[in-house]
C-alpha cells in the first residue's frame, strides 16, 4: 500500500527519519559516556523501543505502570518507572512486575517511599531515585540540603534502596533556543550540589539521571551525569522545531489528513481535529498555528475542534527558519496534508497504530500498545 491510499486521519512514521533520530541520540550518549534510557511515553510502541535498545539503549523509561507492563510483556526487563506509585492496587502490580523485570521507581516523598518499601525486602530492596526540582516546579524538592534530607529519610524506610537522583528539565520548553545550554548547565550544577549534600548525609549516590530532549545534547556530558532519559527525540515535533533542536525534516511522525471542505476562498477544513492531534502544546512564532503543515508554508492551521482542523491559505508562509516564503495555493477537497503535531507525545496516544512508511510506501504497522495506559 502507498501512503496515499491510507484512510485518514492516520498516524504515519517515516522509518528512515525515525532510525536517524534514534542513532543520533544514541551517538550523543556514547560520546558523553552515559547510559541512554529513553522515555517511551512518546511512542508507547514496543517495536520502537526495541529499535532504541538495539541502537545501544541500556534500558527504557516509562511514565505509568500500565506502560511498564506493556513493555515487560514485550520482553523488556530493565525498566524505570519515572512516576510515584501510590495505592495498594498499584503496589500489587509493582510487586508482580518485579517478578519478571528489574524495576526502579522515582519518588519525592517519604509517604510514597513507605508504600514502595512494602513491596521490597532487606534481601531484595526496590531501587528508588529521588526526584530533584531543578526548575520545572512540577515534582521534587529544591536542590541541595532539602533534597539530601529527604534522601536520608527515604533511605531509612525498610524495603528500598536509594540509588540516585533524577530530574526533568521540563522548563527548557519555556526557554529561548539560545538559553538551552544554560538551562542544562544549571540542571547539572544543581544535581552535583545535591549529590554532594547527600554524601555528607551518608547517602551514596550511584546514579544521576536526567531527562529532556531539548537539553539532552548539552547536559549528557556534564560531570557526574550517568544516565539520560530523552523521549520526544524519536519523532520530534513543533516544540522541538521552535527550540531549534529539530527541523521539519527531523519530524518522523505526522498525522495524515484529508481536506474535507473549502467553505471560503481562503479557508480549508481537514478531518483531523483535537481527537487526532490533541489540544496540547502552545503555538506562536516562528511556527504559528495548531500544528505545522509539512511542506506547505502557504497554509496555517488556525484552530481545532474535536473532528475538524480549520485553517487558511496565506499569501506568504513561514518557512522552518522563520522567514517568509510565498506558498503554492490551489488546495482542493480530497487533497492530503501532513500535520506535524505541536506535542507529538499527546497525539500518538490518540492512535491504536501507526503506519511505518519509507519513500511513500507503507512497510509495516507499528502498534501503539501502550496507548491509554494511564494507570
Amino acid at each position: 500500500m502507498r501512503m496515499s491510499e491510507l484512510d485518514t486521519p492516520a498516524l504515519v512514521v517515516d522509518l528512515d527519519v525515525l532510525a536517524a533520530n534514534i542513532e543520533a541520540m544514541a551517538s550523543i550518549a556514547r560520546e558523553a559516556g552515559v547510559r541512554l534510557r529513553p522515555h517511551t511515553k512518546t511512542h508507547k510502541c514496543p517495536d520502537i523501543a526495541r529499535m532504541q535498545v538495539d541502537a545501544g539503549a541500556a534500558g527504557i523509561t516509562v511514565a505509568k505502570l500500565g506502560e511498564a507492563e506493556v513493555m515487560a510483556d514485550a520482553g523488556f526487563d530493565d525498566l524505570l518507572v519515572a512516576y510515584p506509585i501510590v495505592g495498594e492496587a498499584k503496589l500489587a502490580r509493582l510487586r508482580a512486575l518485579r517478578e519478571r523485570a528489574r524495576v526502579r521507581v522515582s519518588l519525592d516523598s517519604v509517604a510514597v517511599a513507605r508504600g514502595i518499601g512494602s513491596v521490597g525486602s532487606a534481601a531484595d530492596p526496590v531501587e528508588v531515585l529521588i526526584e530533584v526540582d531543578t526548575g520545572h516546579h512540577r515534582m521534587g524538592r529544591p536542590p541541595g540540603g532539602v533534597t539530601a534530607q529527604l534522601a536520608a529519610e527515604v533511605a531509612a524506610v525498610p524495603g528500598l534502596e536509594v540509588v540516585g537522583l533524577l530530574s526533568h528539565a521540563g522548563h527548557a520548553y519555556r526557554a529561548e533556543p539560545g538559553d538551552l545550554a544554560a538551562v542544562a548547565a544549571r540542571e547539572a550544577d544543581d544535581l552535583a550540589a545535591t549529590a554532594e549534600a547527600c554524601v555528607r548525609s551518608g547517602i551514596e549516590i550511584r546514579e544521576i539521571s536526567v531527562g529532556s530532549t531539548p537539553t539532552a545534547g548539552a547536559v549528557s556530558g556534564a560531570a557526574g551525569i550517568t544516565e539520560s532519559r530523552p523521549g520526544t527525540y524519536v519523532f520530534n515535533d513543533v516544540q522541538q522545531m521552535r527550540l531549534g533542536v529539530a527541523t521539519e525534516a527531523d519530524c518522523a511522525a505526522r498525522v495524515l489528513a484529508t481536506v474535507v471542505s473549502r467553505p471560503w476562498e481562503d479557508r480549508f477544513v481537514i478531518d483531523a481535529g483535537s481527537k487526532s492531534l490533541s489540544s496540547d502544546g502552545g503555538d506562536g512564532p516562528p511556527f504559528p498555528g495548531r500544528g505545522v503543515l509539512a511542506g506547505r508554508p502557504d497554509l496555517e492551521l488556525d484552530f481545532l475542534t474535536e473532528e475538524h482542523g480549520v485553517g487558511h491559505e496565506i499569501a506568504g508562509g513561514w518557512d522552518q527558519d522563520g522567514g517568509q516564503d510565498v506558498g503554492g495555493g490551489g488546495l482542493e477537497v480530497g487533497d492530503r496534508l501532513e500535520v506535524i503535531p505541536l506535542h507529538v507525545c499527546s497525539a500518538v496516544n490518540l492512535f491504536d497504530t501507526a503506519a511505518g512508511v519509507r519513500a511513500g510506501v507503507v512497510e509495516r504497522e507499528l502498534v501503539i500498545a501502550g496507548r491509554g495506559k494511564v494507570r
